[in-house]
């Protein structure tokens, strides 16, 4: 009766928005009536209004956009008998729905999202068997050493899981290859390999053919292990002590429960990050998925397997016949066919683990690519809106996570649709400069309002627009190739552990140059226009005005192409640790403590000024570890020496010299998992959209000035070469 009721009320409410926003109104009126509505919505976003205000404050929103949509579809289309004017007319008119559907889909997800999960779920007797898989592909074995012994650290009964390397880049068949030397590598990699997990008492596992990617890969290991859950973790996911705690007791609480999934925390800034310097201060581009919109998936039992940092029920992987192999992103595949089945998923707010991200913008574009075309799979091959066992709400997650990545279309469009007035004088937007200031200027502002609202503390204004531009130019013949050809794309691994010596020019920053040059110009022509045709100067303004937006996009992705240098990938984390450190040829331990840690190495401060310390001597650092079997000594390399005032600061390099030293590195590095969540409420503010808008243009002038500066420096070489006519050869 209650839900007849709820959905009756909501009828009559939906019948009064639509004759609302269709009522045939005067422009001043319609400016009037935005305004209010603008006005409540900031004022119950400024209270940070919850529940009810805050679905009120959205609703306000959502009437004005709906406002602009019905305008724009009955007044601003150019004739159909003008096919120069109404063909990139409606691509422009369609890119705009494209982005009101996203808009929409996004309410639904994300406007009320479940909060975090605080609690420990399940017993403490409840302790099943875990098979913890690692697949690897081409990673550095040093690297597998972190992530293995990571997991061998893990709290948790020690005869109740098992670690295992699933080493797909020592298989059968690569080690038979053709090509001689990648033959060897590969065997030099299995034996290696094999060795150190010998060492680290962790199983190794590889298998006669690469088939089917990282899904093949992790089939093997499922049949030829037995534990009642499974734990994926990447080669460069080193897990917290506390994983498995946080996480296992969900399984006993709900038995069709399939995945509980975890946010992915990275320890390195992004390429985008990197090079912009926004890393400590700005909340991570992946934040606002983890941060959000996966706690409103979760809401409707749609949160959804990415690939590491998760734990699943074997008996539901059995039940698909084990991970999904048809598309490049197992993940999210696997995930829609065990909840098309009936199984439930939950996602566990708290960062776990801690990994890398790609270092290079040209790694960062070949993973977002992947990504991208791997949805594009999903959507084409799985067909999530009809697919059979989901929820409608179900449906919608899906088409929401997929749809994203068609991005790259509506994005190059609103990037030259200006050019379309302004260099051939195309009539794709009819209305007037007055019209278009009233309606499309209130939807833009509505639209940023609506965003900073949901995303507010996790995704500062315009970034997400940055982000998607920078994507595009890349993006999107890697979208349109797989919808011509939907099982042409193949699974790559993401570089893992890059650094960038010199500062230099991304080898595919080319085409941002060229756009940024295409809209200098058009930004001339729009000047010219303005004064040869006062006239029309209206419009002009307002395309101007939109070009110049574009420009300053554009002159962002400068920098963001710009590498700076920085030798290592991964950043110091702060432990604040007590340790004793014996100096090479002296038998006594002088107290001191660890400062901060990295996969490389640690600063250490020494409270005796009497000790006398050189560069390039070796030491022995001893630490009490969190975890049980992990040793308290390991060598170090001292590499520099500064004096302060009661104590000596020592930068050191790790020395492991067997492979159980690496459990001391881990347990120092990732043991705990609330620095992970300390660093991330750190930077979790909203500046609101103004300040951010500000902060945004400041970073937008500086990278264009960055940007331009090593292209010049690109090019300086290339002009000091060029030999005079006649010049001996």
């Amino acid at each position: 009766m209650n839900k007849a009721i709820t959905i009756i009320v909501w009828l009559l409410v939906s019948l009064c928005v639509l004759a609302i926003i269709t009522m045939p109104v005067s422009l001043q009126t319609h400016l009037v009536a935005t305004a209010i509505s603008l006005v409540l919505l900031a004022t119950i976003k400024s209270f940070n209004g919850q529940g009810a205000w805050r679905l009120v404050a959205l609703g306000f929103g959502t009437a004005i956009v709906l406002r602009y949509v019905y305008w724009r579809t009955t007044s601003t289309l150019p004739p159909v008998n003008q096919l120069e004017n109404f063909i990139p007319g409606f691509l422009l008119y369609l890119a705009e729905m494209y982005s009101v559907v996203m808009l929409g889909l996004s309410l639904v997800i994300v406007s009320m999202p479940l909060p975090s999960r605080k609690t420990r779920p399940g017993s403490p007797d409840y302790r099943p068997t875990v098979d913890v898989f690692v697949p690897s592909y081409n990673e550095d074995a040093e690297l597998l050493a972190n992530t293995l012994a990571a997991a061998k650290n893990m709290d948790y009964p020690a005869n109740r899981f098992t670690v295992w390397l699933l080493d797909d880049g020592g298989s059968v068949q690569k080690r038979n290859a053709s090509n001689i030397v990648e033959a060897q590598a590969a065997q030099r990699r299995h034996e290696e390999l094999k060795k150190l997990c010998e060492d680290l008492d962790v199983r190794y596992l590889t298998r006669e053919r690469n088939v089917h990617a990282k899904a093949g890969n992790l089939n093997n290991g499922l049949a030829h292990s037995t534990g009642e859950l499974v734990t994926v973790f990447d080669a460069d996911h080193a897990p917290a002590r506390d994983f498995l705690l946080e996480t296992v007791g969900y399984f006993e609480e709900d038995p069709r429960l399939f995945l509980v999934q975890t946010p992915h925390f990275f320890v390195n800034p992004d390429p985008i990050e990197r090079n912009l310097r926004t890393f400590e201060t700005m909340p991570s581009e992946n934040e606002m998925f983890y941060g959000i919109i996966q706690r409103g998936l979760d809401k409707w039992n749609g949160a959804f397997f990415c690939g590491s940092a998760a734990v699943l029920r074997r008996e539901a992987l059995q039940d698909t016949e084990g991970f999904s192999g048809v598309s490049i992103t197992e993940d999210c595949e696997t995930a829609l066919a065990l909840h098309s089945r009936g199984w439930n998923s939950i996602y566990v707010d708290k960062p776990l683990i801690a990994g890398l991200q790609p270092a290079t913008f040209a790694s960062f574009i070949g993973q977002r690519s992947r990504w991208a075309q791997g949805m594009m799979q999903i959507l084409i091959f799985r067909q999530p809106l009809f697919r059979r066992g989901l929820s409608f709400t179900q449906r919608l997650c899906y088409m929401s996570s997929t749809l994203f990545w068609l991005f790259p279309f509506p994005r190059t469009i609103f990037l030259f649709a200006p050019l379309f007035y302004l260099f051939f004088d195309l009539q794709i937007f009819v209305a007037s400069g007055g019209e278009f200031l009233a309606y499309t200027a209130a939807y833009m502002l509505v639209n940023l309002m609506m965003q900073n609202y949901l995303y507010g503390s996790f995704r500062w204004p315009w970034i997400s627009e940055l982000y998607e531009y920078v994507q595009t130019v890349h993006l999107l013949p890697a979208v349109v190739s797989v919808i011509f050809n939907p099982g042409k794309p193949t699974f790559k691994v993401t570089a893992k552990d890059e650094s960038i010596a010199e500062a230099r020019l991304s080898e595919i920053s080319r085409p941002f140059f060229v756009i940024f040059a295409l809209l200098v110009v058009a930004m001339a022509f729009a000047i010219w226009r303005i004064y040869s045709e006062p006239y029309k100067a209206d419009v002009t303004l307002v395309v101007g005005g939109w070009n110049l937006l574009n420009l300053i996009f554009a002159g962002c992705a400068l920098g963001v192409v710009s590498e700076r240098g920085d030798k290592s990938a991964s950043r110091r984390i702060t432990v604040k640790r007590r340790c004793e450190v014996k100096l090479e040829g002296s038998d006594a331990w002088v107290p001191a403590s660890i400062e901060n840690v990295s996969v490389h190495g640690l600063l250490i401060n020494l409270f005796d000024n009497a000790t006398a310390i050189e560069k390039n001597t070796t030491a022995i650092v001893k630490v009490k570890p969190h975890s049980e079997g992990v040793p308290e000594t390991m060598p170090i390399n001292v590499v520099r020496t500064v004096r302060g005032e009661g104590f000596v600061s020592i930068g050191c390099t790790f020395s492991p010299q067997r492979a159980i030293d690496h459990r001391l590195i881990a347990d120092l590095i990732f043991a705990n998992s609330e620095q992970w969540s300390e660093f991330q409420r750190v930077r979790r503010k909203n500046p609101g959209l103004i300040r951010g808008t500000a902060i945004f243009l400041a970073i937008s002038l500086f990278q264009t000035q960055r940007g331009l500066f090593y292209l010049v420096k690109a090019l300086r070489p290339a002009a000091k070469t060029v030999k005079p006519a006649g010049a001996v050869k």
